[in-house]
């Protein structure tokens, strides 16, 4: 008989015994649940059901509020990849963290988006989905992702090429320009 503490290679663990994946799994997921939760969704607003977090409170102290929040959603980040989320999942969240990195640093307004976008939230369902075993539904929507930001991408290409081309022409007409 073997002693209790050993595992043998073929042996089926079950979830949360020491050692097994899914216990570790389960801790990870524990603090990406803690982060975002502080993060995004710490404060109930007194009369609704919208609640804040730390991220928007911090990003009011320029830099190093933004600083300080983003190292924590990076934490969140570093769970998905012990998780063995995909590239494009990855690097849909780390667009995640860039967006709401972007509003934190926008002078008073972007707090207020930023309490909106809730980053480390988004995050941490896509972590979940994935831990949960929907990894291909998690794929297709990160996809969807890309194709729509490609498409706002062009979009904005076609109008800056458009104004460009508008100003020259105008330049032309007035005569400032030969």
């Amino acid at each position: 008989m073997p002693p209790a503490d050993r595992i043998h290679i073929d042996e089926v663990l079950p979830p949360g015994t020491p050692g097994s994946q899914a216990g570790k799994l389960a801790q990870e997921s524990e603090l990406a649940r803690f982060l975002a939760k502080w993060l995004d969704n710490w404060l109930r607003i007194p009369g609704t059901n919208f609640k804040i977090g730390l991220d928007p409170i911090l990003a009011l102290f320029p830099g190093v509020g933004s600083t300080v929040a983003s190292g924590g959603g990076l934490i969140i980040l570093v769970e998905a990849v012990r998780s063995g989320v995909s590239l494009p999942v990855l690097i849909r969240m780390g667009g995640n963290m860039l967006v709401n990195t972007f509003f934190d640093y926008i002078p008073l307004g972007g707090p207020v988006v930023s309490a909106f976008f809730k980053s480390n939230m988004r995050n941490l369902r896509l972590l979940q989905s994935w831990q949960a075993g929907h990894q291909q539904a998690v794929r297709k929507s990160t996809f969807r992702v890309f194709i729509f930001v490609g498409l706002l991408v062009v979009f904005l290409i076609a109008m800056l090429i458009g104004l460009f081309t508008f100003y020259v022409w105008l330049l032309r007409e007035t005569g400032l320009v030969e």
